[in-house]
């Protein structure tokens, strides 16, 4: 398509719709040219062989300063539209030439007037390179956008030809100019250049930026969208043509209105309308800031936001500092600040250099300020503070809080603004906004805006700190409701993992427990309440406490569950959940199970490798009740694994669980190093598939077993001469053992539940039993459900002495009901090996 403009293509307005109407829409045809870090060509379009006239064999490679020769200024009797760089200052643009020479770090834009060879630029090839022989001026519209990243393009920067505009729209009063690009044009990095669309043009919507994609697709080749209703930053401010008297006058009267001085009565028209405008321009921008700030309740996130937001199109240079305590998280007396009130750097956004900033004030230093200064000022009243220009002195009173850190080179000649950050009256922070010496000082009006920014910034930042407040209070709710688990147990080794709903927050039902039993058993728990949020975790909390309890009364699984399920019922029929619950004995090398509606563990065979879900009855939910509970026994080898978790980890929405159970038992036969890599192998092959939105309990335990040459069982007889025989026995096996240290304690505490269990307790058998684990666990059983209870006891007292002494001597001791009588045991502590 030839260099023209295809009125009514691109707002969906038809070719019959009024081009003077609600919007005048066209489009053109642009040059597009990448610039790379020496100055030199890498991408010269179809569009800039049309424009310019060189070809792209003629181009890449040169000078970009070379093949776009600046040749002067407009001259003003020209009757040719204003224009007014809207960006990074107030007035003329930089030049084309400074964009090109890479003094510019900020996105720019303007109007120059270029000569191209005469011969081509009807587009058909290149006669002549640019600036020799005879050539053709033609008036250009240029838009540069500096290119952050890896990559070796500096500098993106658009032409268009003034006059394919100028000449279709004579009248119309185009005020924004709107550079895009095709997807499949020929500039290899146009798919990533029409990703970052938002991010080249910063104040335009997700939404409109999708709107000119779309748009640019249907043309297939780069098009210049302009429009009434679009402002993007740094484009050229296009009016209705006027002749340079009125454009003088004009000029006049914005001077005077920025002085605040009378405006004369013959140009008080334009002041009037400038004064409109510029109005009606601040309270566009506050609309964009307030449309990109607050996108999400990450408290960090919207700082960032804050910050690129005013950056560059307001102000050069942004300094956010907030209290401590909203940093943290935290809440903070209410009240003015004062000198002992700490703030925190936590942004800073600049034009400058990369690096120019970062050594002398980084991001993340805590400091309060002195009375005296501006800041001061600032959180104090709770009011904006102007600081026209910086000047020497006050460069130095300020530069004398950064302890051996110059910043007056950084600071000093700027004009300086200074915002708090308020919500309901309280002052969160402040930023310092700076501009560069060349730029034009902040005004009153800049002071009014940036109050208004500030407000709503500060509002959103509030939001943002009561949502991390409230997110601290559920972590802290939800770890205190999650057990510290020992990572050994005489065994079994055991490893755990706990992540929050990605979308609904750290508090939930999930849970996970281990339960030390008698017999050198271990319970291992995992369950889930039905829901989510402060009420689930609430009960969660209930259920885990009744389970550790009835653990400790060592109830079978079945029993467990089943005391569980009526607990539920009493507690209120609000409320479901689902638990499993396994028994791992490593003397008898078996896991005694049961199931309240969870989904299935999966056992990992050490010989082998092999995984398996094991098929164990399902039974209902907690809560269901009149249910009943049965109970499996399977057997298992040293150096097996079991993986018990929650359907969070499991189930995707859409997606069948078997797929997902699948996955668990392929992730958890991955062999692995230990078991915290083995958790995170599951982790990482599970939480990688999108949808997942519910917590997750994991607990993996490797059942090691006992060994039998650690283990020395005796039954005695219902007789005190067995007491003799007991203390033998415990001597001769701790010899056998190595464990001779440990002779004289262990045969005393021994010595003593034999004696009880012979003097007080009904039956004929008793049993003592010593296993060598990671402590030394020494049980004597007998036939009386009876237990013991520790006692006070006076000097006189015959009786209560022997638990008083075991409660001194042990490590840890506990006694638990059996199912034909009751356990008593001790541990002690393992000497260490030498």
């Amino acid at each position: 398509m030839d260099r023209g403009t295809d009125t009514g293509a691109n707002t969906g307005h038809g070719a019959g719709d009024d081009a003077v109407g609600r919007t005048a829409a066209g489009r053109v045809p642009l040059a597009v040219v990448v610039v790379d870090r020496g100055g030199l060509v890498s991408h010269w379009s179809t569009g800039a062989r049309r424009l310019f006239g060189t070809a792209k064999e003629d181009a890449v490679g040169r000078p970009a300063l070379d093949l776009l020769p600046v040749s002067g200024a407009l001259p003003e009797e020209d009757d040719t539209p204003s224009h007014a760089a809207y960006g990074p200052y107030d007035g003329l643009g930089p030049d084309l030439e400074s964009s090109l020479d890479g003094q510019l770090c900020y996105p720019s834009a303007g109007r120059a007037r270029l000569t191209v060879p005469e011969d081509d630029h009807d587009g058909t090839g290149a006669a002549e390179a640019p600036g020799q022989g005879h050539g053709t001026r033609i008036d250009v519209l240029w838009w540069a956008y500096p290119l952050v990243g890896p990559g070796p393009g500096r500098l993106l920067v658009l032409a268009a030809d003034a006059e394919a505009l100028r000449g279709h729209h004579d009248g119309v009063a185009v005020e924004r100019i709107a550079p895009g690009f095709a997807l499949h044009t020929d500039f290899p990095g146009a798919d990533e250049l029409a990703r970052r669309l938002p991010e080249i043009l910063p104040s335009m919507s997700v939404d409109d930026s999708a709107r000119i994609v779309a748009q640019v697709l249907e043309l297939g080749y780069p098009v210049l969208e302009f429009s009434q209703n679009d402002r993007v930053p740094v484009t050229p401010d296009w009016g209705v043509p006027r002749r340079a008297e009125r454009r003088r006058r004009r000029e006049r009267a914005a001077r005077a209105v920025a002085e605040g001085l009378p405006v004369p009565e013959e140009l008080k028209d334009e002041g009037e309308d400038l004064e409109y405008a510029a109005v009606r321009e601040r309270l566009e921008f506050l609309n964009e800031v307030s449309g990109r700030i607050g996108t999400s309740l990450d408290l960090s996130r919207t700082i960032i936001e804050v910050s690129k937001a005013v950056v560059p199109r307001f102000t050069d240079v942004a300094g956010t500092y907030l209290r401590e305590q909203v940093v943290a998280g935290e809440g903070f007396p209410e009240g003015v600040p004062d000198t002992t009130t700490m703030w925190h750097r936590v942004a800073l956004e600049h034009t400058d250099e990369p690096g120019r900033w970062d050594d002398v004030v980084p991001v993340g230093e805590a400091m309060p300020f002195p009375a005296h200064t501006p800041f001061f000022q600032c959180m104090t009243t709770g009011e904006p503070v102007l600081v026209p220009r910086i000047s020497e002195q006050m460069g130095h009173a300020i530069a004398a809080q950064f302890e051996k850190r110059d910043i007056r080179p950084l600071i000093t000649g700027r004009s300086m603004l200074i915002v708090p950050l308020k919500a309901r009256n309280v002052v969160l922070g402040f930023m310092i906004l700076l501009r560069h010496p060349e730029r034009e000082v902040f005004d009153d009006m800049d002071r009014v805006t940036g109050a208004e920014l500030a407000a709503r910034a500060g509002l959103v930042l509030d939001n943002a700190r009561m949502y991390t407040y409230q997110e601290n209070v559920a972590e802290t709710l939800q770890d205190s409701m999650l057990p510290t688990i020992e990572a050994h147990r005489t065994g079994c080794d055991i490893a755990t993992r706990y992540l929050p709903g990605t979308l609904l927050g750290r508090v939930g039902g999930d849970w996970f427990d281990s339960v030390k039993l008698p017999g050198a058993r271990t319970a291992l728990v995992v369950g889930d309440v039905m829901g989510h949020g402060l009420n689930s975790a609430a009960m969660m909390g209930q259920l885990r406490t009744a389970v550790q309890t009835m653990a400790a009364l060592d109830l079978p699984p079945a029993q467990l569950l089943r005391n569980l399920d009526d607990l539920a019922q009493r507690l209120g029929d609000t409320y479901l959940a689902t638990c499993l619950y396994a028994v791992y004995d490593p003397i008898a090398g078996e896991l005694h199970l049961a199931n309240a509606g969870h989904i299935p563990p999966v056992l990992v065979r050490a010989v082998d490798g092999r995984s398996e879900l094991l098929d164990l009855p399902t039974g209902a939910p907690i809560g269901v009740g009149g249910v009943p509970f049965e109970a499996v026994r399977v057997r298992v080898e040293p150096g097996d694994r079991l993986v018990m978790c929650t359907d969070g980890l499991v189930e995707v929405r859409g997606e069948d669980i078997g797929v997902g159970l699948a996955t668990l038992c392929e992730s958890a036969a991955h062999p692995a190093a230990s078991m915290d890599a083995a958790c995170d192998t599951i982790i990482r092959a599970l939480n990688t598939r999108g949808g997942r939105k519910d917590d997750v309990a994991l607990l993996m335990a490797r059942l090691n077993g006992v060994e039998p040459e650690d283990v020395a069982e005796w039954r005695l007889a219902h007789d005190p001469v067995e007491v003799g025989r007991a203390r033998a026995a415990v001597r001769e096996q701790l010899y056998v053992w190595g464990l001779q240290p440990l002779t004289d304690t262990a045969e005393l505490l021994a010595g003593e539940l034999v004696t009880n269990a012979v003097r007080h307790a009904r039956g004929r058998r008793v049993e003592l039993r010593l296993v060598r684990g990671d402590t030394l666990l020494c049980e004597v059983y007998d036939e009386d459900h009876t237990l013991p209870t520790l006692l006070s006891t006076g000097p006189a007292d015959e009786y209560g002495r022997g638990l008083r002494v075991l409660s001194t001597l042990a490590r840890e001791w506990g006694t638990s009901r059996t199912g034909g009588g009751k356990t008593v045991w001790f541990e002690l502590t393992l000497p260490r090996r030498r």
